[in-house]
């Protein structure tokens, strides 16, 4: 009897350990989820065994850098890792019923997948890298996970550039379910997600991530429509490059064109000096041109900044140019009176003679050049003392006339220049100060 026992319990322990060894094989699990190749339920209809239960659909999203922002194209791009959980109801088992197996992977293909996709997705589809394996745990929740260098159409705001704060949303929606379907919800708080982002960044460019925000809109399941969970991507940018490029040279320009003014106006200089500041605002100007979109409605304030100083320079060139033609006119009247001397008093002397008279005169002078005055008649000295004193006396007029009226031009230039240099000075530090604190207001904290 005892020896009936024996046999009886070693057969019932190898039964035991026969069951175990089969059970402990991932082929068994597959068998027991019905996932096997010819079972394509599983694929093509969503996992619940009551209709009317929505299935939540829990989205994750972590950046793992920011690679490129595009004023022209408006758009984000970004290299980002999501991760999509849910519950498959279909696919549950007693980790202790096969040797404690907690967790199952299976193709993609064998499975539903949710079709949340992102709203503002612009990228190509090959930059896209799905994972092609689906993970199950016991209690029917399913992972799926994808990376993507993701471009998203964003609607940048230029105004304060290049202290602009940029503010981008990535939508995630089902395409053709409603919220009584799928409901989409986050996975992690907006906190753990913005620290875990800037954990594991590994390229910003010339942008800093600020924070992640999550923003879920919840929509009745009365009404129809699709549930939406929108990430707010925050990203500020570095300025110090463009400050160094863009704005403290203007401003040096700037500095350099009211230095101008104490350039000497006989020298010659000072016009060209100014055409060569305006040229290089212009090349400035040029380079502003390719980064900022043309079909911003609000004109940048980096570009009120430069076109400004550009319309204060040429507006400083003018006023060059008008001190310089008054200062010329000034030197033309001198010389044109010191010339109209010259011919009146050869017309006039001209005039008292008749020709033959001055002829024979002419030929008595030449007799009588080389003769000392005392030869010549009383009469004839004081007429000749008179005539050089008249002479002289209207050359001496001619020359003050003239010298008051090329004066009167000089007084004229200076007092212009004078003048539009302090209404040009304050103006230079009114606009500096209205835009300084445009930007330091409008800046976000």
């Amino acid at each position: 009897m005892s020896a009936l026992r024996v046999l009886a319990f070693l057969a019932f322990a190898a039964g035991v350990s026969g069951g175990q060894t089969s059970d402990c094989s991932y082929l068994t699990l597959l068998k027991h989820l019905n996932l096997t190749a010819t079972n394509d339920v599983l694929a093509i209809m969503r996992p619940v065994r009551n209709w009317t239960t929505s299935t939540v659909v829990l989205v994750d999203m972590v950046l793992f850098g920011i690679l490129e922002v595009d004023e022209k194209s408006q758009t984000l791009t970004s290299h980002v890792w999501f991760q999509m959980s849910w519950t498959n109801e279909f696919l549950t088992w007693k980790p202790s019923d096969f040797c404690g197996i907690n967790r199952l992977t299976v193709p993609r293909s064998r499975l539903w997948i949710p079709d949340v996709t992102i709203q503002e997705d612009a990228s190509d589809t090959g930059s896209i890298l799905k994972g092609p394996l689906a993970t199950v745990i016991p209690s029917g929740w399913m992972f799926v996970g994808a990376r993507q260098r993701l471009t998203v159409t964003c609607q940048l705001q230029l105004f304060l550039f290049p202290f602009d704060v940029q503010r981008c949303n990535i939508t995630f929606r089902s395409m053709s379910s409603e919220v009584e379907t799928i409901n989409v919800l986050p996975l992690n708080n907006d906190t753990t997600l913005t620290k875990v982002s800037e954990q594991i960044m590994v390229t910003q460019g010339e942008w800093q991530l600020e924070n992640i925000e999550i923003i879920n809109h919840d929509i009745p399941k009365t009404g129809s429509g699709q549930s939406t969970l929108i990430y707010t991507v925050t990203i500020s940018r570095r300025p110090m490059l463009y400050v160094i490029i863009l704005i403290v040279p203007l401003f040096y320009l700037l500095v350099l064109d009211l230095a101008s003014f104490f350039i000497s106006d006989g020298s010659g200089e000072k016009l060209s000096f100014k055409v060569t500041v305006l040229l290089s605002i212009s090349v400035l100007l040029l380079i502003l041109q390719d980064m900022l979109p043309s079909t911003e409605e609000k004109l940048p304030m980096m570009a009120t900044y430069c076109i400004t100083i550009f319309a204060l320079v040429g507006i400083s060139l003018l006023e060059a140019m008008l001190v310089s033609f008054l200062n010329d006119l000034g030197g033309d009247c001198g010389q044109k009176a010191q010339r109209s001397v010259d011919v009146e008093i050869q017309l006039e002397a001209d005039c008292h003679k008749e020709p033959a008279a001055a002829e024979e005169e002419a030929q008595v002078e030449a007799e009588k050049s080389d003769r000392p005055l005392e030869g010549r008649s009383g009469h004839e000295l004081l007429k000749l003392i008179l005539e050089e004193v008249k002479a002289a006396r209207q050359e001496a007029e001619a020359q003050e006339k003239g010298k008051r009226k090329a004066e009167y031009y000089r007084r004229v230039a200076k007092t212009i220049d004078s003048v539009f240099f302090v209404l040009y000075f304050l103006t230079v530090v009114i606009v500096l100060m209205f835009m300084g604190r445009v930007w330091v207001t409008n800046y976000p904290e």
